[in-house]
């Protein structure tokens, strides 16, 4: 390698092929000791070609990239898993050369892991309990002393006793939180549908969950003891979403319980363990250090952090070091969902842990490590990788724009659609256009989920865990939606004409994406009090919650999350009796929206402006 003078300064120079690898989130120093250069050098460097940054802050992939092909190198972004395994590679902790070394010989059955999924009000809650005081009558255990986040059952199936493991969340929300973080524990999702109300928006959201995560669903009809329940037409509705009931000739079955009345669990049960014998491989290796995932985590006044992990495979013993994302600690005790005390928990099996130094999150995997200090040193790593991967700019995800170059490059031949919209029949319309869009068999069009009303933060945590684009019709997020939603680098598009979304995706999917203009917030205020004004028309008493309100801005107003007008302008703008040209955050002001009346209190007006954006 030479080492020519960049702006006065010697760096050593890579030919062109030389690969650097790089975690997200690097420095400058991070860099230079890859290339064995002196990092302020580098600084140098980074300056005359625009950017300016100290040697410790944390750079975004582009300007690696961008540093990179200066100097010579090809820079490899290192993903956080393979970062991760990387980090354990130093400690000798190959889980990759772990899983190859496992034979048949080694494997046992492990039991499946269920998470129950669907729309609220359907008895979600109200089956777990009926499944959970079941098997606590049969075995005979008393009532179960404290909930744990997941506990095991027991089945007698087909002459043997078979155990399933039920991971009890809040829904789909935890279930997609825990998919962001890496965390694909549930092997078998069982959908609630209330047979007298039959398929309603959050059951739709739930099943394109569990479709997204690609694992079996068994569907669970529950209320069939209700007056008006019609469990034929649960499995009619549910065929427009590619689950096909056995009777039908499909491969989903439908099994119909009453939580209430403690019927049809057992064929639940049985329904889950034929998925599972059919469908999977269900098998661990039960001799070896414990690794498994974080289902919920808390600190306890008593006990101090308390986590629920589930062991994927091998066994935990009490004494083991561990570390679970960035917490690390000795196990001092465990606890099963009961509080039974206990010594060791193998494959599959979910239990109480007492011992970390802190609170991990759910979803964080967890390992043993041959000792407390190994153990601290791995969480210390993750802690700053951690830190540095959030200082560095927000991730870069897919964008419409981007997709054809990402096409190009072979990386992707798939455009993900997230659909939201003011009304079903809007979204089902923009739905049906999009996938009638033809360009040949080159990339495909895929719509993950659809559904009415406001963007939310489960919209984005789908999004961020499928590389897909939010497409808002006639809808908007929220300010703390929104926030997220730039922060993970999630692309979320609003429309308000269906031609115009249509004709965004097509171009996108041919690649001839002409210049696009781009929307940026300017502030929102919530509308406190309405005065009328017979010379102004209605006059919003208004506080401004983020950012500012300028006159004559463009604006639009929200309801509920809704667009209810659009096209708007801020035509008048008071300050106390004075007119003024902007309002900041936090303080009051009243807002004239010219012949636009119909507003009312906790309204949002929401201000905007339109610029052209520049392609990369």
């Amino acid at each position: 390698m030479s080492a020519p003078s960049i702006g006065g300064v010697q760096v050593p120079r890579g030919d062109g092929t030389t690969v650097v690898r790089i975690r997200r989130g690097a420095s400058l120093t991070d860099f230079a000791d890859r290339i064995d250069a002196n990092p302020a050098s580098l600084v140098t460097v980074l300056f005359h070609l625009g950017e300016m940054a100290t040697v410790t802050q944390a750079l975004d992939e582009g300007t690696l990239e961008a540093l990179g092909v200066e100097l010579g190198y090809v820079v490899e972004i290192v993903s956080p898993e393979d970062e991760d395994r990387e980090l354990l590679g130093q400690f000798d902790i190959d889980l990759d050369a772990e899983l190859e070394a496992e034979g048949d010989e080694d494997l046992v059955a492990r039991p499946p892991v269920v998470t129950v999924m669907g729309h609220v009000d359907h008895g979600k809650t109200k089956l777990l309990d009926a499944i959970r005081s079941t098997d606590v009558v049969a075995g005979e255990a008393g009532g179960i002393t404290q909930h744990i986040g997941a506990y095991q059952v027991s089945v007698e199936h087909e002459g043997e006793d078979r155990a399933i493991t039920f991971i009890d969340t809040p829904g789909h929300e935890a279930f997609t939180a825990m998919r962001a973080r890496g965390a694909d524990v549930t092997d078998i999702a069982i959908l609630v549908v209330a047979a007298d109300d039959g398929v309603m928006p959050q059951t739709v959201e739930a099943l394109n969950h569990a479709q997204a995560a690609n694992v079996p669903i068994v569907v669970a009809v529950n209320k069939v003891d209700k007056e008006g329940a019609n469990p034929d037409k649960v499995m009619q509705q549910l065929t427009e979403y590619n689950l096909v009931a056995e009777a039908y000739g499909g491969d989903t079955m439908f099994v119909n319980v009453s939580a209430k009345n403690r019927t049809g669990i057992d064929e639940l049960l049985e329904a889950v363990l034929l998925t599972a014998d059919a469908a999977l491989d269900l098998r661990a290796n039960p001799n070896k250090d414990a690794r498994g995932v974080a289902i919920e985590a808390n600190l306890d006044k008593g006990r101090g952090s308390v986590a629920t992990v589930l062991v994927q495979s091998g066994t935990l013993k009490v004494g083991d070091s561990i570390v679970a994302g960035t917490a690390y600690g000795r196990v001092r005790a465990m606890f099963d969902d009961r509080g039974d005390n206990l010594s060791e928990a193998g494959p599959s099996a979910p239990v109480q842990v007492l011992g970390l130094t802190s609170v991990p999150r759910a979803g964080d995997s967890f390992l043993v490590a041959p000792d407390d200090r190994t153990a601290r040193q791995i969480a210390d790593k993750r802690d700053a990788a951690e830190r540095a991967a959030l200082l560095a700019k927000r991730r870069k995800r897919m964008s419409l724009e981007d997709f054809n170059a990402a096409v190009e490059q072979g990386k992707v031949d798939t455009l993900n659609l997230i659909i939201k919209g003011d009304v079903s029949g809007a979204v089902e319309a923009l739905e049906d256009a999009l996938l009638k869009i033809d360009v040949g068999d080159e990339v495909d069009l895929r719509i993950i989920h659809r559904g009415v009303g406001a963007i939310t933060q489960n919209d984005v945590n789908l999004a961020t865990v499928d590389n897909a684009v939010i497409i808002g019709f006639n809808v908007r997020p929220d300010v703390r939606v929104s926030e997220l939603a730039d922060r993970e680098g999630v692309d979320i598009r609003y429309y308000s004409v269906i031609y115009a979304a249509i004709e965004d995706v097509e171009n996108s999917l041919k690649g001839m994406l002409k210049p696009i203009y781009e929307e940026v917030q300017l502030g929102t205020a919530e509308i406190l009090q309405i005065f009328r004004s017979s010379k102004f028309g209605n006059i919003a008493g208004s506080r401004v919650r983020s950012g500012l309100i300028r006159r004559n801005a463009s604006a639009r107003v929200l309801r509920d999350g809704v667009v209810v007008g659009d096209n708007l302008r801020i035509e008048s703008l008071r300050r106390e009796k004075d007119d003024v040209t902007e309002v900041r955050d936090g303080f009051e002001c009243g807002i004239g929206l010219g012949s636009f009346n119909d507003i009312r209190e906790g309204d949002v007006v929401e201000t905007f402006e339109t610029r052209e954006k520049e392609r990369a």
